[in-house]
């Protein structure tokens, strides 16, 4: 009897991207597709609920961005292995993902044999960067030193995103499921701790966290 097939569920808000890995996946004898999300929230909720054995997740979502799904992930469903696909070859974000959780780096210009290989290698538990990731980013996520601490908690992280994506307070405490007070809140506390005071600030400071692309 053969093997099961790995299980995978695609994360890509970008719909002609999410398609074309689809069709590529399908391809291939040893992989599953069972499902495709457009932003973080959605593949969190679709993962908690199929318990894919992979998820490709990219790190540009909207709504929650492909590093923090990933720490959510790891912690309500640590069995299940996150691959991150990305356009982003720096250090800093690689690093940002694997202290998240995520056990794969890919780049998208790698092309598909390099996403299968890191799935499949994911797959199996071990851990998996694709070509162009140097060996330090690695390295440095291996090492016994502690990471910068990043002054927001996460529903801090979620706020700031959301509002960087231009959505108003309004469409944040929907979206959240809090009270426009609450999101207010929210706000004046990300503002004290950053230090900075206005939209275009707060936004400028989500896109070099990586929260926003």
């Amino acid at each position: 009897m053969s093997p099961r097939p790995i299980r995978v569920l695609i994360a890509e808000d970008h719909q002609v991207v999410r398609e074309g890995v689809l069709a590529l996946l399908r391809a291939e004898d040893d992989i599953e597709v069972i499902g495709e999300a457009a932003d973080g929230a959605e593949a969190v909720r679709l993962a908690e609920a199929r318990g894919p054995d992979v998820v490709v997740m990219d790190v540009g979502l909207p709504v929650l961005n492909g590093v923090d799904a990933t720490a959510r992930l790891r912690q309500s469903r640590p069995d299940i292995g996150v691959v991150i696909l990305s356009m982003h070859d720096d250090a800093p974000t690689a690093d940002r993902a694997l202290r998240a959780g995520a056990r794969g780096y890919v780049l998208k210009g790698s092309g598909i044999a390099s996403l299968c290989e890191a799935i499949r290698t994911v797959a199996r538990g071990e851990v998996h960067l694709g070509p162009g990731i140097s060996d330090y980013v690695l390295q440095g996520y291996l090492s016994a030193e502690s990471p910068e601490k990043d002054p927001l908690s996460s529903r801090e992280r979620e706020v700031l995103q959301l509002i960087a994506e231009g959505r108003t307070g309004r469409e944040v405490a929907k979206r959240l499921g809090l009270s426009p007070k609450t999101v207010d809140n929210h706000r004046a506390r990300i503002k004290e701790k950053l230090g900075i005071h206005t939209t275009a600030g707060l936004v400028r400071y989500a896109m070099r966290a990586g929260l926003v692309t």
